[in-house]
């Protein structure tokens, strides 16, 4: 690599520099670290508008010639005086006499001089060589001369430096190769330092001179420095160190001073060189690349060799000529350089107890010409445009980042001194560096606060004195805000830095605060406050300012005399950042205590200042929200450079740097959405401080559980992915994981654990690199544990990875594998306190024998290897940077205080620690260099950006950090101390605090600081009542006074303290306690001292509490809210304290009320939302329990609602609605008649005074006396004769209003009052008369004779209809489904359907659907939902409400269907659906009703009914019937503990009334009996659908218009009926399953559903056969199709039955078979057109008759024979005769006339019923129309005997549904009469016989 500028000019000067060294007495040569490579870092050179006026810089000299020539000079003649007068005296001393030969070589120099001189004198034209007239005079300052003569000398050489005689000859090189300057400076230097005072006062003199002119550069410069520093070291006279130690100072403060002015005129060439300029110079890519310099520095400039130019070693010139500027600069960092190196030599312990040692005085005079250097010349070091170059490459260096690596470290070795002194001085440094380079020094400041500064304040062991220097340093930070924001942006939101740097030090000063002080410090500290007005204070002591940039500093003295008094070198500035206001003899613990409080009340007030930004952006249109929760941060994305990457040297093989996010920082380019040039970017920052907070979190995770913690890790996107090479990546490389976990981690045996470990093992480079350096840099990266198992996984793969690095180490990795236990064995035993038998040479060597696949290893190599571990113990660098700076614990015992007598243990253990903190900075800064280097320039620049802070916003993150810290800092002084100073800091510091809270809306942590604050007034406390309670109530009125639009929720603290403060003032004026109850003390106690009360009850204190109200009306719209809330709390608080007390505590109260009045001018808005929280307390106090707070809030709301009331309101306003809401709450939630009565009292009061005036708060007062409805009879009557009285007298305003509404539900409250009847009746009469009212009233807009016209166009608010009728209808709706009273139900739902009969015409078609959906409909919502069901209190209730006001419902809903049906027709599928859900109910009793109504409804309306509304009705019955059929019986489920049906038909799907659960599981018994219960209410219902079916088309009307398609689908349901009971009839394994599982008590059937269903169906198919309408005629075949193969089913089921043993299945059958007949008897005379096959040509009735009559002749057989049977049979072989021509039907007509008139006259004569005659056969004539006529006479005869069975069974289904019944109960047909029965129970013998 190329070598750097200043690396070679420095060992060019150490080769050449020949003077050797003269050490001080104290010195110490051991040798020192490698200072790290500097980087650059571009920032804007800081302003030097403070510097003084410095001369023009000359002109640049020409080359020098080879050989001097003569010239002449001006100045020869000017100073030709003093010279010729010095030259006499030389020539007259002795030292020129004699015959020696250096006195004649003297004499004649002299001479030769005197005579050029005085020639030249006389002729100025003359030329002359200058060295001929300074030869004599450097003869004489030959240390052998005599003091005259050297002093003569070197006064002469001194004024002819000023005079400028040396300036013309400074480019004149002698024979030697140096200019005559430079022979000046190195005559003078070379007189020892030890010379007499008056010559080395001459000498400084002369030296000052030299390079105030500047002669002297670079290594004569710093021979001339080292000269006067040697002077002062080695002089005893003190007046000569003092004079020394001033030319120093001059002598650094022009090197540095010489820049800046030369800056200022190459400022304005470039300017010049840039105007002339067309094209830059040079490639654009280099010249916008940061070039970086110092790369070798640390590999050739290495502490181990000696010190430059001050040390004694001499300095080469470079290699080529450097410019003007260049040679300034240099100048100035080889004085720093130099002077950073003598303050990095380490002093003895002898020597830091005594000042005035020369190792002292040494190091406290380099630190403050360093630290006056950088106080000076702090724009020098800010200006990047001074820079070094390299004298190979180009490459230029900044000046700061040349010079940072020996500055920073010799801050890391001075700032750890024990030495007070340098401690100061080296945190001045410190101090300057963060002030004026912070920018410039980012990652190093970092370095230095981590490591050195907070440990120092953290140290038990450092001393007070040290924390109260660097708290002084701290303060300076803490009151310059700017600084302290842009700590907090650059550490704490930085992800590459691990600490927090701010909030680390805002904890620990905290803590600091809180250090609880001995009785010692306290008596000291009250002695030293009597005695503080006759000390002078610190501040007034010698102390020097941090001056401006360009002053000069001055040092205090460092003579010898001056350190007898060691507190003359106070360097503090006069702000007094040290002692503070404190006084001298102050306690160093005490001053310590209020320096940490000062310090943070300084912050908070730098937070509060920043925070002034806010209100500057607010002027220029940019308010910041309060309540903003976004915190500001940046995130930085360029590539980090952590110091701690690797302080074991991984750094070194880590390719790239880790960014602590789980990915490698590759070369690459920049995030663009990363703020660039320092760019303040707060919502970023935040992102950037979350992601840091995460990340520590998931650190955290993983030091307690690793799992858990990576698994945290990879959830955030820390670690990139679960690849094992990406987890180990971040083990590897991230910083703060503990090492013991990551073994442990590691080490575990799953095949996860193990991949990971392999990939962090391949990660560590091993290659070329010996096996001790190898191990121990594997186990740098974790703690092995202590398990075997694990230790043999890890050292396995330790094995393979060094022996694929190191291929010729050893045989194969099994010998690695074995010797690296070995040495872990031997490390073990060497260093592990508790071995007693170490392990020797010989033993190692034998125990690794053979282990190299069967050889040995050298013996020379195991010797080597054993001699390290013993000298040098493998140990974690972690352990021992934590040993070195953990104090060694005392020793216990009288051994250990023996031992400790004498010692000063505490200055040794801060030695021990000190030293490790300093060695670990110095390995971070070596750290540092080496991860630099391995980035880019601009990547670097990146990483090391200095981000300027500029937004307030900043402000909120960095409390929420610290806010924890801040409150226990100032809560502890403000509890412990009684000091008036300490006590208004801690009271400034709550404010700044609530400030900030405030002004960024943080709730939790103004919560915090106001709570504690209030509690700090000590009210609740009185006895303990100190001065400082007294003024915290001042502090916290003032806050309200200040920030109230901003306290929120605090408000209620706050308003505490002033309940409290009136009651203490209350107490103190003589009031008894016990009247004032407080629920937050106890009672009873005493009084504080006189002089607290009066502070308490002082004018000042009362009116700040009473302004706290009267200035509420200057709160904002949200705050009055809050403070209004608040005090309500307070108020509900008082008022529960107070119980039932005669006296309660009503302040609160009260004060609610007078903000009421203050805030009455407020907008409505903002009202509005008073009033919501003001209403609802009202709410809550005017129920109490205690009739006076009651009594209170009454009258208070009436005084409030009559001041509202005077008020106008706008229309569409609800704020009167609003107030008024108490008046209603009281009266429905309080229990005291009396609290009622003086609502309505309140109210009438209103209603006379104020009724006009009545908008919004109409709703609210019907409400309220609505309310009263409820309440005894007399606030009944009363609230009921105050309605009537506004609904007579006012009832146009009422409807003006919009009350209209809210008067009919008041009404309907009456009406549905419980405890008076008449009061009920009453009010239905008045809403009944309501419908004239508001028809007649002029401002109604309804018309009672008007056309009810189109729909509305309007919204439904604005409807007419919806707004009048509506109300009214409903208001009788819900008297009728709400009321209790069954009288007035009954009133109510006849006044409603009256009102819709009478006025329906009037209503639009849209109308009468919204009052059917909304007012009728709903009275029937019963029927459909359980929950309408719920709100009857018992069955009872439910049962009257259904036997009464249901069924009258529905009678009257049917009327109004049928008066206005062509009106309603619309809406008849929605009542077919109410209808159905009515039949489908499990109550027997309504689906009775619904039948019935249904049946009803069809017949009246008939007529009116269209083919599409027929068809509704069928799919109505259709429903009916599917919804009623019972297919769960075929559920598997059912029976699932008897015998498998035999049956292989599957179970049709359920219907809706299925029972939960399937056949696919199993139920349990309550859901088997809810299933059977249903069942049996279906097959109920079927029957009922059956019986109304039947007597539907039973009515000549419907039979008559009902079209025939929709006939046939009637028909096809009741066929799938019929076939439904006769499958479950025939499968008897099913019944005998459900009978045995408890379905019934005996076996159960559907013989009822399946006789009735056929007898109906077939009733239907032969009326529809015999129909003549030719619609009907075109269908007979088809029905033959249905009806003849059912009868022949039917007759062979009923021909097996046994008349004996199925008595009752031939009863339910015989009127079904003689129907069969009948409709076969109908076939015949149906005319030509009617036959049945084309090639028999044979007429219907012939055709079939043949197919029945077998079936007849079978029928014969049955004994007994049934009546209808026999009667039917007879008709058919009638016909059958007639048709064959067996029988004469005139003769057959003839016999049956005349037995019918024997009949008759058997019949008069025996008195006897002729009833049986009309079921005689008609005779049939030949013509069709009598053949027509006798086939109807029979269809009628079968059908009314089909409807008497049907109504017989009807009547025994008229009881509710029972299951379990006795055998007792059966009647003749096979039903129980509890059930109303399907079911019948089949004897055995019957069920056997089928």
């Amino acid at each position: 690599m190329p070598p750097n500028n200043v690396d070679e000019q420095a060992a060019a000067v150490e080769k050449d520099e020949a003077q050797p060294e003269l050490p001080p007495k104290d010195s110490n040569d051991n040798g020192e670290p490698a200072p790290p490579p500097a980087i650059t870092i571009d920032a804007a050179p800081l302003s030097a508008e403070d510097a003084p006026p410095e001369p023009e810089p000359e002109a640049p000299l020409p080359p020098p010639p080879s050989t001097p020539s003569p010239r002449r000079s001006a100045s020869l003649k000017g100073s030709s005086v003093f010279i010729l007068a010095a030259l006499e005296q030389l020539l007259s001393s002795k030292d020129a006499k004699g015959s020696k030969s250096a006195a004649k070589e003297l004499r004649e120099a002299a001479e030769g001089a005197r005579d050029l001189v005085k020639t030249v004198s006389n002729d100025a034209s003359t030329n002359y060589d200058p060295r001929a007239v300074f030869e004599p005079f450097r003869l004489a300052c030959d240390g052998s001369k005599s003091i005259s003569t050297q002093t003569t000398a070197l006064d002469c050489i001194g004024k002819m430096v000023s005079y400028g005689f040396f300036s013309a000859s400074a480019d004149q090189v002698t024979a030697g190769g140096q200019s005559l300057p430079d022979v000046v400076i190195g005559t003078i230097c070379s007189l020892q330092p030890t010379a007499p005072s008056s010559i080395v006062l001459q000498q400084l003199k002369a030296l000052l001179a030299l390079v105030l002119a500047g002669l002297a550069r670079q290594s004569f410069l710093l021979q001339a420095v080292k000269t006067a520093y040697d002077a002062f070291l080695y002089q005893k006279d003190a007046q000569t160190q003092a004079v020394a130690q001033g030319v120093l100072t001059q002598m650094c403060s022009a090197t540095f001073g010489r820049i800046k002015t030369n800056q200022r005129s190459r400022k304005a060439s470039q300017e010049a060189d840039e105007s002339a300029s067309e094209h830059p110079n040079g490639n654009d890519e280099q010249s916008g690349e940061e070039r970086v310099t110092l790369k070798e520095m640390e590999s050739r400039a290495s502490f181990d060799q000696a010190a430059p130019a001050i040390d004694g070693t001499k300095i080469a010139p470079t290699a080529y000529e450097l410019s003007e500027e260049e040679s300034l600069v240099k100048d100035a960092f080889l004085v720093l350089r130099a002077l950073c190196k003598l303050s990095m030599k380490q002093t003895g312990a002898e020597s830091e107890r005594d000042l005035r040692s020369q190792a002292m005085r040494s190091k406290l005079l380099v630190l403050h010409l360093i630290l006056g250097m950088l106080r000076s010349h702090i724009d020098v070091f800010n200006d990047t445009d001074l820079s070094l170059s390299s004298s190979t490459t180009g490459e230029r260096t900044p000046l700061v980042q040349a010079v940072k690596q020996y500055l920073c470290l010799s801050l890391s070795r001075n700032a750890v001194s024990p030495v007070n002194q340098v401690f100061e001085v080296a945190c001045e440094i410190f101090w300057v560096v963060l002030s004026g380079l912070r920018t410039k020094l980012k990652k190093e400041i970092e370095v230095l606060l981590n490591e050195i500064f907070l440990p120092i304040l953290e140290m038990k062991s450092s001393t007070t004195a040290q924390k109260t220097i660097l708290l002084g340093i701290f303060m300076r930070v803490c009151r310059d805000p700017q600084a302290l924001v842009e700590i907090y942006l650059n550490y704490d939101c930085d992800r590459t830095a691990l600490d927090n740097v701010y909030e680390r030090l805002i904890n620990v000063v905290s803590r600091i605060s809180q250090t609880q002080l001995s009785q010692e410090a306290k008596d000291k500290a009250k002695e030293a406050a009597l005695n503080v007005d006759a000390e002078p204070s610190r501040s007034q002591r010698m102390s020097v300012s941090s001056s401006a940039s360009g002053a000069v500093s001055l040092p205090p003295a460092l003579s010898t005399a001056a350190l007898n008094d060691p507190s003359s070198l106070d360097i503090s500035s006069p702000a007094g950042d040290h002692a503070s206001s404190g006084s001298a003899s102050e306690p160093m613990e005490v001053r310590l205590k209020r320096q940490s409080l000062e310090c943070l009340c300084a912050v908070l007030r730098s937070l509060v200042v920043w925070s002034q930004r806010a209100v500057a952006s607010s002027s220029e249109g940019s308010l910041p929200q309060s309540n903003s929760n976004g915190a500001l941060s940046v995130e930085a994305n360029a590539q980090p450079i952590s110091p701690r990457l690797s302080e074991d040297g991984r750094a070194e093989e880590a390719a790239v740097a880790y960014d602590g996010t789980g990915e490698a920082s590759r070369v690459a380019t920049p995030d663009s959405s990363r703020p660039r040039g320092g760019e303040d970017d707060p919502t970023r920052f935040h992102e950037s401080k979350q992601r840091k907070t995460t990340l520590l979190e998931g650190i955290r995770k993983f030091n307690q559980k690793p799992k858990r913690g990576i698994e945290f890790l990879l959830e955030h996107g820390f670690i990139r992915s679960k690849q094992p090479s990406d987890v180990a990546r971040f083990l590897l490389y991230a910083d703060g994981l503990n090492k013991a976990q990551i073994g442990e981690y590691l080490g575990e045996g799953e095949p996860e654990n193990i991949a990971i470990m392999h990939a962090f093992v391949d990660l560590i480079n091993f290659d070329n690199t010996a096996f001790t350096t190898a191990l121990r840099r594997f186990l740098q990266a974790f703690r092995l544990p202590g398990e075997s198992q694990k230790i043999d996984r890890y050292m396995l793969k330790f094995a393979e990875r060094y022996v694929a690095g190191n291929p010729t180490a050893f045989a194969n990795a099994d010998t690695a594998y074995v010797f690296a236990y070995s040495v872990i064995m031997l490390n073990t035993d060497a260093h592990n306190p508790q071995v007693k038998h170490r392990m020797t040479l010989k033993d190692f060597i034998r125990n690794n024998e053979g282990i190299d696949d069967g050889k040995s290893l050298s013996e020379e190599y195991v010797k080597a290897v054993y001699d390290e571990i013993q000298t040098n113990e493998i140990k974690m660098k972690d352990e021992q940077m934590q040993a070195a700076t953990t104090a060694p614990a005392p020793t216990g015992g009288l051994a250990g205080a023996i031992a400790t007598v004498g010692r000063d243990l505490q200055r040794e253990a801060y030695v021990l620690q000190s030293e490790g903190m300093a060695n670990k900075t110095e390995a971070l800064f070596r750290t540092m260099v080496r991860a630099q280097r391995r980035v880019r320039p601009d990547q670097r620049a990146a990483a090391e950006q200095f981000f300027s802070a500029s937004h307030f916003e900043h402000v909120r993150p960095m409390f929420e950090v610290a806010w924890m810290a801040f409150l226990a800092g100032i809560s502890g002084p403000m509890q412990e101390s009684d000091d008036a100073d300490t006590i208004a800091r801690c009271l400034a510091a709550f404010r700044d605090a609530i400030h900030i809270v405030c002004l960024f809306g943080m709730e939790l942590e103004r919560n915090a600081f106001v709570t504690t604050l209030a509690k700090f007034t000590f009210l609740n406390n009185l006895g303990e009542m100190k001065s400082k309670n007294v003024e915290a109530i001042k502090t916290l009125l003032g806050i309200a006074q200040t920030e109230g639009n901003y306290l929120k929720g605090s408000w209620r603290e706050v308003l505490a303290c002033v309940s409290q403060l009136e009651r203490f003032q209350l107490i103190s004026g003589g009031v008894d306690e016990r009247q004032l109850p407080d629920g937050r003390k106890a009672p009873n106690a005493a009084l504080p001292d006189q002089q607290v009360v009066e502070a308490g009850v002082s004018t000042e204190v009362t009116i700040a509490a009473d302004m706290v109200f009267s200035s509420s009306a200057r709160l904002s719209g949200e705050a009055i809210v809050d403070f209004v809330q608040c005090l309500a709390e307070n108020s509900t608080e008082e008022i529960v304290s107070s119980g039932m007390t005669d006296h309660p505590r009503l302040f609160s109260l009260q004060k609610l009320v007078e903000i009421s009045y203050y805030n009455m001018n407020r907008i409505r808005l903002e009202w509005s939302s008073i009033w919501a929280v003001l209403g609802q307390h009202f709410n809550q106090v005017c129920t109490h329990t205690n009739p006076r707070v009651s009594a209170f809030a009454l009258d208070s709301l009436r005084q409030l609602s009559n001041r509202f009331l005077e008020l106008e309101e706008l229309p569409l306003f609800k704020f009167q609605k609003d107030f008024l809401k108490p008046f209603e709450c009281t009266m429905r939630n309080t229990k005291s008649a009396e609290n009622k009565e003086m609502v309505l009292s309140c109210l009438q009061q209103m209603i006379q005074s104020r009724i006009q005036n009545m908008k919004s708060g109409w709703r609210t007062l019907f409400g309220t006396l609505g309310a009263a409805a409820k309440s005894n009879e007399r606030v009944a009557t009363h609230a009921f004769e105050l309605v009537r009285g506004l609904y007579g007298e006012h009832f146009d305003r009422i409807i003006i209003a919009g009350a209209f509404a809210d008067l009919t539900v008041c009404l309907t409250d009456f009406a549905k009052a419980t405890q008076a009847q008449k009061i009920a009746l009453r009010s239905v009469e008045v809403l009944t008369s309501l419908v004239p009212a508001m028809l007649g009233s002029p401002v109604c807009p309804l018309d009672a004779e008007a056309d009810p016209g189109p729909p509305a166009a309007q919204p439904p608010t604005d409807d007419p209809m919806i707004r009048f009728w509506f109300p009214s209808l409903f208001a009788f709706y819900d008297i009728v489904m709400n009321g209790d009273d069954l009288e007035v139900r009954r009133v109510a739902l006849d006044a409603l359907f009256d009102i819709l009969k009478r006025h329906g015409s009037t209503f639009r078609q849209d109308f009468w659907a919204t009052v059917c959906q909304e007012v009728v409909f709903p009275i029937f919502a019963v029927l459909r939902s359980r929950s309408d069901i719920s709100r009857f209190s018992t069955q009872e209730d439910m049962s009257v409400w259904l036997s009464t006001t249901m069924i009258q419902a529905l009678r009257n809903l049917i009327a109004l269907w049928t008066y206005y049906f062509e009106t309603l027709e619309e809406l008849l599928p929605k009542l077919l659906s109410l209808l159905c859900a009515c039949i489908c109910q499990e109550n027997d009793t309504l689906a009775r009703i619904g039948t019935s109504c249904l049946q009803q409804l069809l017949e009246n309306n008939v007529q009116k009914l269209s083919p599409a509304q027929w068809t509704e009705v069928v799919d109505t019955f259709l429903d009916l019937f599917n919804t009623t059929t019972a297919h769960q019986l075929f559920d598997p489920a059912l029976r699932a503990d008897a015998t498998t049906s035999s049956s292989n038909v599957s179970s049709p799907s359920a219907g809706p009334m299925s029972p939960t659960g399937g056949s696919n599981g199993e139920m349990s018994g309550t859901e088997r009996r809810r299933a059977f219960k249903q069942i049996i209410v279906k097959c109920v219902l079927q029957l009922l659908l059956i019986e109304t079916t039947h007597e539907l088309l039973q009515r000549p009307a419907v039979y008559e218009l009902i079209p025939p398609s929709e006939l046939l689908r009637l028909t096809s349901v009741l066929e799938s009926s019929y076939r439904f009971s006769k499958r479950f009839n025939a499968d008897k394994d099913l019944r005998m399953a459900l009978w045995k599982v408890g379905f019934m008590k005996q076996l159960p059937n559907l013989l009822k559903q399946e006789s009735s269903s056929a007898a109906t169906l077939i009733s239907v198919l032969v009326r529809l056969h015999g129909d003549q309408r030719p619609s009907h005629r075109s269908m007979r075949a088809e029905v033959r199709k249905t009806l003849v193969p059912l009868g022949e089913e039917v007759i062979n089921s009923f021909l097996p039955l046994d008349a004996e043993t199925q008595a009752r299945n031939v009863a339910a059958w015989s009127p079904v078979v003689a129907d069969v007949f009948r409709g076969i008897c109908t076939f015949h005379n149906m005319g030509d057109d009617e036959v049945v096959g084309d090639d028999e040509g044979q007429d219907v009735f012939a055709f079939h008759s043949r197919r029945y009559y077998s079936y007849a002749v079978d029928l014969l057989s049955k004994e007994p024979l049934a009546a209808p049977i026999g009667e039917a049979l007879r008709r058919f072989f009638f016909i059958v005769g007639v048709n064959n021509g067996l029988i004469d039907e005139q003769v057959d007509r003839d016999r049956r006339q005349r037995a019918e008139d024997a009949r008759d006259q058997e019949r008069r004569l025996k008195g006897t019923s002729m009833e049986n005659l009309a079921a005689s056969p008609v005779l049939l004539s030949n013509s069709g129309g009598t053949g027509a006529a006798a086939q109807r006479t029979s269809s009628s005869s079968s059908s009314n005997m089909a409807s008497a069975d049907l109504r017989r069974t009807s009547a025994q289904q008229q009881q509710p549904s029972h299951l379990d019944l006795p055998e007792s109960t059966v009647d003749t047909v096979g039903t129980t009469s509890t059930e109303g029965a399907t079911f019948a129970p089949t004897p055995p013998g019957e069920a056997e016989a089928r």
